[in-house]
């Protein structure tokens, strides 16, 4: 189905500047991914929607992958997945980063890492504090990702949920939730206290254990949490296609639930 143009595109930005911010937009919420689906999601010409990945790469905003092959290789290139760059994702905004750097150095040199951390503590209190009823509404765990993730969302994240595993015995079935955009991603690849505090904030609201697989502040296309939905120990699956090319991820285990 095709999607609907998003709401929040500056009213002077032209047709095709419109288009090519919504090419952007999906590569942000939903990449990496192929041309092809770009086109199907936007319900626009394929040859369109290419003309725009190639501004967008030609501009340094986006770049591509080889799609990893599902199955016996056959002949032919593999499909190239597309995915925003870090200029890219700047286009949805890191306001006053170089600001927020600042003063928590100030901060972590005068008053210490301690006081460092339950800054990045209250923020994300602030931060969920608000959506905590909403949340925390039912008891399983998978509910709350969702409800967890309709919030971040409404708080900028652009953040959605996936179900991962598959009911067989000794077999964790779980949730990633995948926050595609972090508006604060400049100033915690400098202070991972906001990405701890984050971690162990969900959690808490999703009363279960849960683990960092990746993050925008350590060059990977999302922030991934995994989180159990069944008992016994759970299965922690990579996320698929996360760590750009030549790139090895740092995992940040985190979070028991209060």
């Amino acid at each position: 189905m095709p999607r609907a143009p998003h709401p929040h595109v500056p009213s002077q930005v032209s047709a095709e500047g419109k288009t090519r911010h919504e090419v952007a937009r999906l590569l942000l919420e939903q990449g990496p991914m192929t041309a092809v689906v770009v086109a199907e999601q936007l319900g626009i010409s394929p040859t369109a929607v290419r003309r725009h990945l190639d501004a967008l790469l030609a501009d340094g905003e986006a770049e591509t992958r080889d799609a990893p092959r599902r199955g016996p290789r056959g002949r032919g290139r593999p499909a190239k997945l597309f995915l925003l760059t870090e200029p890219g994702r700047a286009r949805f905004g890191h306001a006053y980063d170089d600001l927020a750097v600042s003063a928590i150095r100030f901060l972590a040199e005068h008053a210490g890492e301690d006081a460092v951390r339950a800054f990045a503590e209250r923020r994300i209190e602030k931060l969920v504090g608000p959506h905590r009823p909403a949340i925390t509404g039912s008891s399983d765990p998978a509910a709350r990702a969702e409800a967890l993730a309709t919030a971040l969302t409404r708080e900028g994240y652009a953040a959605s949920t996936r179900q991962v595993g598959a009911p067989a015995p000794g077999q964790n079935v779980g949730a990633q939730l995948c926050q595609h955009h972090c508006p604060v991603a400049h100033v915690a690849a400098e202070f991972p206290q906001l990405c701890e505090a984050e971690t162990e904030a969900f959690a808490k609201l999703l009363g279960t254990h849960v683990q960092r697989l990746a993050t925008i502040a350590r060059g990977d296309s999302a922030c991934t949490t995994h989180v159990p939905v069944s008992t016994g120990n759970p299965a922690h699956p990579e996320p698929e296609s996360t760590v750009p090319s030549g790139r090895t991820a740092r995992i940040p285990n985190g979070g028991k639930p209060a």
